[in-house]
């Protein structure tokens, strides 16, 4: 297994004409992108066609990538913004409400025995049933600061508000989806 390079060394080797360094940051974001291009559509075709989207114009903008946030970041604002003009061109603002898609949670616990494994995936199902039942923009949040790792500024400069105004809505998202998870989900949890 090749070892991970560092996101603004793969960049400037792209910048550099090694084609091999850009498959890599692809490979390494394509889930994140596939994850949030289905919350916002829903559709597994058209999600996929979507992130093809967002990594062409990820690589004819590469250069405009200045490194003042994560690449991540700066990937997640293509994302965004070719999701919302998909769905405005759609006449589909409807979907932006909704969060039928989430990412679970639990990502970082790894085990390599079954049983945990198992456990695991259950888990995973279990927030990803109670996340679809928060509004939008608390899944999002939840989404962007666990799932996406985003710090709390990162969060704020996506999303355009405050860093405070973000961890006030983090506090609040988690105490709803504790509020979920405890009225339905009460007997899963041991």
């Amino acid at each position: 297994m090749a070892v991970q390079m560092d996101d603004n060394v793969a960049i400037q080797l792209v910048l550099q004409g090694q084609q091999s360094a850009y498959a890599a940051l692809a490979d390494k974001y394509r889930q994140y992108v596939f994850t949030i291009a289905m919350r916002y559509v829903n559709n597994r075709e058209v999600a996929e066609e979507l992130s093809q989207d967002v990594f062409v114009k990820a690589y004819r903008c590469l250069a405009d990538f200045k490194g003042n946030s994560k690449f991540s970041t700066w990937l997640y604002t293509i994302v965004n913004t070719t999701c919302l003009s998909h769905l405005r061109k759609k006449g589909d603002a409807a979907v932006l409400l909704e969060e039928d898609k989430i990412v679970s949670l639990s990502d970082n616990l790894y085990s390599e025995h079954p049983t945990r494994l198992l456990e695991q995936k259950a888990t995973r199902l279990l927030l990803d049933n109670a996340m679809k039942q928060l509004p939008g923009p608390d899944a999002r949040i939840l989404t962007l600061f666990y799932q996406a790792e985003q710090s709390v500024d990162e969060v704020g400069n996506i999303l355009g508000i405050t860093a405070t105004n973000v961890k006030v809505k983090l506090f609040r998202a988690r105490g709803k989806l504790k509020e979920i998870l405890e009225s339905k989900y009460s007997n899963e949890f041991v």
